[in-house]
Formats: C-alpha cells, structure tokens, sequence
C-alpha cells in the first residue's frame, strides 16, 4: 500500500493536532536529557521532530536519537502547534521506518560550519547538492530555463534540437572533441551555428536551442570549463545586427526581472542580491573598449583579443557609469569565424559580445547570407567550401539575411548571482582535470 507523505512546507495551521508522514534526511540531533530534537529536512526545506522521552514509544526514540545523521527515514506522528521553530510547528513522532543508514564519518558535512575545499564538494557532489544554498542556483537555473522558453515562443521563436555528433567544426579543428564514429572521425558540437543558420533558409524563420556545447580548450580557469550549456539563437529577415541586439537585450531583461520576482526565496537561501541591469544596454566598439584598455594601464594593438585583463577593465568603467550590460561590437573581420558578416571597406565586422560586469557572456552577429561572399570567407580563413557543402546548399537555394547569438547559460547564471566560479553553476562540472564523478 502506498502512503501518502507531506512535504515540510505542505504543513499548515490546518493540519495542527493531524497525523502525518514525513519522509527526509536526518540533518541534525540534539539529545537534551529528557527531551531530544531531530530536525528533518526535506527537498523544500526542514522540520523539527520533538521527542520527549517519557511520552515517545522506546523503538522510535532510541532509533531516531542515535541513527547517523543523513540517514533516510520515514516518520509518521502529530503536529504540534510551536513558536519555537521558524515554520510554526512541531512533529511528535509515533512510528519510524528507516529507509537507509548513512555510513560514518561522512565525506563533508552539510550544515557543519566547516568551509570545504572545491574539488572535495565536487568529488561529493551528492553530498554538496544536500545544501539548500548549493541547491538554490539549480532550482534557479531551472527556473531561467523555465522563463526562456515562455519568453522565446511568445517572440515567434521555435524549439530545436541539432545534433551533438557532426563531421566538422564551425570554428575549426582546434577545440573539437574527437571521438570514432562507426569507423569514421566525428566530433563533439562546439555549437549549432550551422545547423541554426540551415533552418534559416527552410521557413522557419526563427529559433532557439538549449543544449549541451563542447570546448577542448587546455584552459583551467573559473570562467572555462569543456562541457556546457549554451543558449542558442538564430532570426530571418534581419535588417543589421542591431535587431538580433535587441532581442537578446529583450530577453535578459526578461530573465532576470522574473528571477527576481519568482525566485526571491531562493535568492535569499544563497544571500545573493540580484539587480535589474540598466537600459537600453551601452554600444561600444571594438576599438572604443581597446582606447579605454590602453588609457588605463593595458597595451594592446589593434586585432588582439582583449582577454581577461582588458575585459574586466572595460567592466569597472561602465560600472562607473552605471551599466552592469553593455554591448561590444564590430570586432575585426579577422578575429571572427567565417559565418560573420564584413563590414563594407573596413577590416571590421557585423559581429558583436555581450559583457556582464567584465565578462563576455554572449556572442553572436549577422550572418553572411550570400553564397559566393561565403564561400570566398572561407577561402580567406582556409577552408574549403566543398567540405561544407551541405551547408552551403541551404545557402544557394534562398537564404534570407540572418543573424544569431549563443550565450553561455552558465555564465549568465555565476554573473547575475555573483558566484566565484562556473563551476558553481553546473551540476557535475567537465574541465581539463575532471571527468568524473
């Protein structure tokens, strides 16, 4: 038979002097001479179990006050109206099922105040995930998920889903995961750029994807990781790239307005303190952000990546000026994959990032959409057009002009909560060191 439970936050007023079954975590013991304290905790929260020893059945109480603590069991007793616990209540046991024991000494504690290396929390991430505060960016980071698809469907966007297993990259070989498929080479998908920019031509003229993207850069940093999610856009029937700005624009306003309003208790179970970015979001160019970087300190010529330093400079800037987001744009053709756009008699692009208090979060830009201007980008970059020529055929036979972003979901999540690493964000992180658990 199967019995119904209750959460610790299903408890109400009503339910005083009911009987309920409860089902948790053993989090904490207090044995107190005559009376012992068993606080419980559950997926949405805690509860106490209060055990006088002289009113509770022997079995329960000399079982629930020596057990292990994470131990899993079910109790069933009565609620108890109380101002002495946070949730108004109290439960005074009658009968307890021990669903599993938890071994001793635990790997890390989960409410000891004891502060735990990085790599023990993520060598015991089921443990570490026990924290409400750890759990907290998850239960928000599926709620982002949760706002984008209502906010991107209402904008015209469709859902998809590209393959993960391709033949070759958007970006060159350099960062691609190699992996053997059916006696040939295939690779990991750095991104869904082609296949994203391939719906284009088919009618469906807007969509959204968001999906794992693999990165095998040797890099060991709290911004990088090799495995990902990335949120992936891509619109028809753009006039400049400024359409596809303010559609992002649109949407992480969207975002993060909705975490706010939707997600305030577990905003203030990890203490982050979440503000609305100020808009419209600042355009700045390429060569305005390397002016700003080489009159504070930095020497960078014109071409160079502005890396980290340079990144974080421009951000305490436009944090003196009142901008947590603002735009970068028109990077030089050269730096840029071939997909991008050139600007007409210039060495620069239609390309442009996305910087969120120092520190690019999105990438994206109009699209070439003419075949023979195509095909010769790629030439200029080393690339044969024939070996696209999947690609390229969705390009000949009517392509409108388009243009697209990724973001880097993750990203977005550590900037807006203030999180000191990317790590923090995803559930069983994949970097240079790490492949498991």
């Amino acid at each position: 038979m199967t019995i119904a439970y209750m959460l610790s936050d299903e408890i109400v007023e009503e339910d005083h002097g009911s009987k309920v079954t409860v089902r948790g975590w053993v989090q904490d013991i207090r044995n107190l001479g005559g009376i012992s304290f068993i606080v419980l905790r559950d997926r949405s929260g805690t509860l106490q179990l209060t055990l006088p020893k002289k009113r509770t059945d022997p079995d329960v109480f000399g079982t629930l006050t020596t057990i292990s603590r994470e131990s899993v069991v079910e109790v069933t007793g009565t609620v108890k109206g109380t101002e002495q616990t946070d949730n108004g209540y109290e439960i005074l046991p009658e009968a307890v099922r021990v669903l599993n024991i938890a071994e001793t000494p635990l790997p890390m504690g989960v409410v000891d105040k004891v502060s735990v290396e990085m790599d023990t929390r993520l060598n015991n991430r089921f443990m570490d995930l026990r924290k409400p505060e750890i759990r907290a960016v998850f239960e928000l980071k599926s709620l982002i998920l949760d706002l984008l698809g209502g906010h991107l469907r209402t904008r015209g966007f469709l859902e998809v889903n590209t393959p993960k297993m391709v033949g070759s990259g958007a970006e060159g070989g350099a960062t691609l995961f190699q992996i053997e498929y059916f006696g040939q080479k295939a690779y990991l998908a750095q991104s869904p750029q082609l296949y994203k920019q391939m719906l284009m031509s088919t009618g469906i003229d807007r969509v959204f994807e968001v999906s794992p993207a693999f990165r095998a850069e040797p890099s060991d940093t709290v911004r990088h990781v090799s495995e990902f999610i990335s949120f992936d856009g891509e619109m028809a029937f753009i006039e400049h790239q400024e359409d596809v700005m303010d559609e992002i624009e649109l949407c992480t306003q969207f975002l993060i307005s909705g975490v706010m309003e939707e997600g305030k208790h577990l905003l203030d179970s990890i203490g982050a303190e979440v503000t609305m970015p100020r808009a419209p979001y600042p355009h700045l160019t390429y060569t305005e952000c390397l002016d700003m970087i080489n009159d504070n300190g930095l020497s960078l010529p014109m071409g160079a990546d502005l890396g980290t330093e340079g990144e974080k400079m421009v951000g305490e800037i436009m944090k003196e000026r009142g901008y947590d987001m603002y735009w970068i744009k028109e990077y030089p053709e050269a730096e840029k994959p071939f997909y991008i756009m050139e600007k007409e008699d210039t060495p620069f692009s239609y390309s442009f990032d996305l910087d969120y208090r120092g520190q690019e979060i999105s990438s994206g830009g109009q699209r070439e959409h003419r075949p023979e201007v195509l095909a010769e980008r790629m030439r200029k970059k080393g690339l044969d057009p024939v070996s696209f020529n999947d690609y390229m055929a969705a390009f000949r036979f009517g392509m409108p002009p388009h243009g697209g972003w990724g973001l880097g979901l993750e990203r977005f999540v550590v900037k807006m909560l203030d999180l000191p690493n990317i790590r923090e964000a995803i559930l069983f992180p994949r970097d240079r060191n790490r492949l498991t658990p």
